[in-house]
């Protein structure tokens, strides 16, 4: 295993291989071999999400413990590659970086149902409802979303009405200056 040791910390890259939010953790599998890495929903709620998408590239802190390797921090987290959001026609008209350009809003989730393949949210101090298709969502590297969660969007006016392009932690927009990694 290649790994790199900062400040006592282990910090290794791989990719998600399953996380349950239900269940409170998932597993990392890492890039340089060995066991799995337990990832506990509590690191993924200080990296400022609720949920991760299986798949996603990670770059996390570890330790060993008396059970495995565990997770203590989320460092740097990248959607999966092969999720597209084929299929979403409203989005198919827009030049990629036209979407990526817009502004990050702040949002609570109203309710995400993973079954159905959708949910909404708003938009803090507006009352119309955001969609958000499960698509969109793994695109933008989460697996699900809790009703009342804070999160911030890219927002468009679809055929239907409101739509996120994005969905990404609730402070990315004080963290990236407003802008997507």
């Amino acid at each position: 295993m290649t790994d790199d040791v900062i400040a006592g910390q282990t910090v290794l890259s791989g990719r998600v291989k399953w996380f349950d939010p239900g269940k409170g953790f998932g597993f990392i599998v890492s890039d340089g071999g060995g066991p799995d890495i337990l990832l506990h929903a509590n690191v993924v709620r200080n990296f400022g999400q609720g949920s991760v998408a299986d798949g996603s590239t990670i770059t996390v802190s570890v330790v060993r413990t008396d059970r495995g390797m565990q997770a203590l921090a989320v460092l740097e987290l990248e959607p999966p590659e092969t999720v597209t959001a084929s299929g979403l026609s409203d989005l198919a008209e827009y030049d990629p970086e036209d979407l990526a350009s817009r502004p990050l809003e702040p949002a609570r989730v109203k309710w995400f149902d993973k079954a159905k393949g959708f949910g909404f949210a708003n938009i803090y101090g507006h009352n119309e409802d955001v969609f958000i298709h499960i698509e969109v969502l793994r695109k933008s590297g989460f697996a699900d979303l809790q009703a009342g969660e804070a999160v911030s969007l890219r927002v468009i006016e679809g055929r239907r009405g409101r739509m996120a392009t994005e969905v990404l932690a609730w402070d990315a927009a004080t963290r990236t200056g407003g802008e997507a990694d």
